[in-house]
């Protein structure tokens, strides 16, 4: 295993409060009403459009862009003041830089909003590239992403390992060839990640480490 790429939200860190105030703050323009703390942390991982038809049930392109663009508006507020970093990640990515394996970020995110967080917590030098739905037409469960990262890292589909939360990134992972392994730091059971290849479902960053070449 040569790289080692994650997604983000709730895998390496929680961005929660920021993300439950941009989901509002777009509902509420749009003049939807607003919905409940869980069912919205429940789209977490999910393109805004597919959060939105999750929440409102609308599915029309136009205002899908437009509750983009009002969360992107909200975010640049709250979302990198907001977000935090699980307590194994800063270590766990230290020990993969200084064993030489490359790493990566694949998330639904902007890939700044990503930088501003790693730099938050002094981290972004242990991260080789990020890969964020603005750089990518098709966003996850779609692979492009995740073989836009890998190819960027000049690695190949085998020799990569995706570390994520949710179905969404274990079927991008399984649409890319990537070996994944899941964490339940989300949203989503080991039961239902269960159900894609996979190597490991674990409770947190900690036991997945043993997977790694450390």
């Amino acid at each position: 295993m040569r790289a080692v790429i994650f997604d983000f939200d709730y895998t390496l860190g929680d961005t929660t409060e920021g993300i439950l105030a941009c989901l509002s703050y777009g509902l509420g323009k749009l003049g939807f009403p607003s919905a409940g703390r869980e069912e919205m942390r429940r789209t977490i991982g999910l393109s805004l459009p597919a959060s939105l038809q999750r929440l409102t049930g609308c599915s029309d392109a136009e205002k899908g862009r437009e509750f983009t663009r009002l969360f992107m508006e909200k975010a640049d507020e709250v979302m990198v003041d907001s977000a935090s970093l699980y307590p194994g990640t800063v270590p766990l990515l230290g020990e993969l830089k200084e064993k030489g394996a490359a790493t990566a970020i694949v998330t639904t995110k902007a890939k700044f909003r990503i930088e501003g967080i790693l730099n938050k917590f002094g981290a972004s030098d242990l991260i080789d590239v990020t890969v964020g739905s603005d750089m990518v037409k098709n966003e996850k469960p779609h692979p492009e992403a995740l073989l836009l990262a890998l190819s960027l890292l000049n690695i190949e589909p085998e020799d990569a390992i995706y570390i994520g939360d949710s179905a969404v990134d274990a079927r991008c992972a399984q649409s890319a060839g990537v070996a994944f392994a899941g964490v339940t730091t989300g949203t989503t059971g080991a039961e239902e990640l269960e159900r894609f290849p996979h190597i490991l479902i674990a409770p947190d960053l900690s036991e997945i480490r043993r997977l790694l070449p450390l």
